[in-house]
This record gives structure tokens, C-alpha cells and sequence, in this order.
């Protein structure tokens, strides 16, 4: 008797093992695919229509543009630094220089970024406020605009952040931009060109990042920056941030040459 309730309670045990190995894989299994469309499907689908979008409102610009545009196009270089020469002719006045509009309201459409280092045809649209609902998570949006910075093309610090991993990943490459790359804002008043110039790794609180001058001072001085920020390394939650310092070289009202391919298969 005693031999067949030992029998018994260990078959119990061995069955009740079982279904807790059982359960276990399911729950593993169930995060693994979690994981999966978190990290690589949600982001890539999200990314295809934030994509989308960005080149529905960069078509929505253009033709904004050439309604109210002149015949000839209007190229303004950025105004040297006080003290610095640009050969026989002065440099242009600043107030030659458009700025945009800041926009009245959270999620209000600014403009289209394009990054050529971030990938072929990569381009977001750019929306006032970083609120995370409304504006990073957003599959018509994807960048934000940091309210209180200054605006394309205006004197001090335009800055804007955007997710590294998820809803679109679109600054996941942010880390891979080199001396010289060009950011380009396309508004309603036309093109903003911005140069990279250099990385900082900072705090996830550190908003020195978002002065007029970047770290330096929250008083414009007489130049013009980008900042761009995202968490770093692409892990949850992130250890730091990284900013993406970029200065402005100039405004047209004409396209870039260098997005001529993109804007041709856009139509």
C-alpha cells in the first residue's frame, strides 16, 4: 500500500513538473515573440508608414511652395560669424534668412527631416512637442520638436528628438552621422540646410543640451544650431543620451540636389 501511494505521488510530482515546463515555454515563448514585434516588426511596418507620410507632406510643401514662390529660386547662405570675411561681398543679413512659424499647438505639422546617412530615403515628419503619444509614437509623425527651441532657420538652437528603437526607430542610426553631414528641414518657406558637426553623450536628464548655444548658454548668440537626441545604446531603460550637434549653412527655396533621386521617385 505504502509502495503504491509512493508510486503515485511521484507520478503526481513528475506530471506536475511537466505542466509547469510546459507553462514556462509557453510564457518564454510568448516574450521571445513579444520581443520580436517590439524590436523588429511593429518598428519596421511603423516605420513604412511614418515614411509614407513624411513624403505625402513633403509633396503638400512643394506644391505650397511653387503657388507663392518666384520664378527664379532664392538661395541664402548662413551670415558669417562677426569679424569673418566672405570675399569681395559681405555676407547676407541675418533677417534675409526665413524663419519658420513655432506652431500653436502640440502635434501641429512643422516641416519634413531628411537624413541621407540614416538611409535611402529616409525622411520624417516633424511635429511641435516631444509628447511621446501624440508625437515619438505617432505613425504620421516620429520626430518632435522641443517646445521653447528655436525654430528652421531661426537664431539659437533648433533641436528635436525622435525614438532609437521602436515606433519606427527613426534616430536608431543617429550614432552613424560623420563631420559634414547634412540635415535637411523642408517647411512651407522651403529648405533649411544643416551641417553635423559633433557628438555629446550626456545624462538622460541633462538638458543643457537644448540651450540657444548647446551647453554653453541659454542666450542666442548670433548663430544658428540643430540638435539632435535620442536614448543610447538602444536597450530599455537607456544609460545616456546622445545629441547630434549640427550648425546651418543655408536656406533656397529650391530642393536639394543631393535629394533629387528621392524627390523624383516621390513624383
Amino acid at each position: 500500500m505504502a509502495a503504491t501511494r509512493g508510486t503515485a505521488g511521484r507520478a503526481a510530482l513528475i506530471k506536475a513538473l511537466g505542466v509547469t515546463g510546459e507553462l514556462l515555454i509557453t510564457f518564454a515563448l510568448i516574450i521571445g515573440l513579444f520581443i520580436l514585434w517590439y524590436a523588429y516588426f511593429n518598428p519596421w511596418v511603423v516605420g513604412l508608414r511614418q515614411d509614407k507620410v513624411a513624403a505625402e507632406q513633403s509633396r503638400q510643401l512643394t506644391q505650397q511652395l511653387k503657388a507663392k514662390a518666384p520664378a527664379t529660386p532664392q538661395a541664402v547662405p548662413a551670415p558669417q560669424p562677426s569679424g569673418a570675411t566672405a570675399g569681395p561681398k559681405a555676407a547676407p543679413a541675418a533677417a534675409t534668412i526665413p524663419v519658420a512659424a513655432e506652431p500653436p499647438a502640440v502635434a501641429d505639422t512643422i516641416g519634413v527631416i531628411y537624413i541621407p546617412r540614416l538611409g535611402d530615403g529616409w525622411r520624417r515628419i516633424v511635429r511641435q512637442s516631444v509628447d511621446t503619444e501624440r508625437v515619438l509614437n505617432s505613425v504620421t509623425a516620429g520626430v518632435g520638436h522641443y517646445t521653447g527651441t528655436a525654430m528652421p532657420g531661426g537664431v539659437g538652437n533648433f533641436a528635436v528628438a525622435a525614438h532609437d528603437i521602436g515606433y519606427g526607430n527613426s534616430f536608431l542610426n543617429l550614432s552613424k552621422l560623420r563631420l559634414g553631414d547634412k540635415v535637411y528641414i523642408q517647411t512651407s518657406l522651403g529648405w533649411y540646410t544643416y551641417t553635423f558637426r559633433n557628438f555629446q553623450f550626456v545624462q538622460p536628464d541633462a538638458i543643457d543640451v537644448l540651450n540657444a548655444v548647446p551647453t554653453v548658454s541659454r542666450t542666442a548668440g548670433s548663430e544658428r544650431f540643430i540638435t539632435l537626441t535620442t536614448c543610447y545604446p538602444a536597450i530599455f531603460p537607456p544609460l545616456e543620451r546622445v545629441a547630434a550637434y549640427g550648425t546651418f549653412v543655408g536656406f533656397d527655396t529650391a530642393p536639394p540636389a543631393e535629394l533629387a533621386p528621392t524627390l523624383a521617385k516621390d513624383g
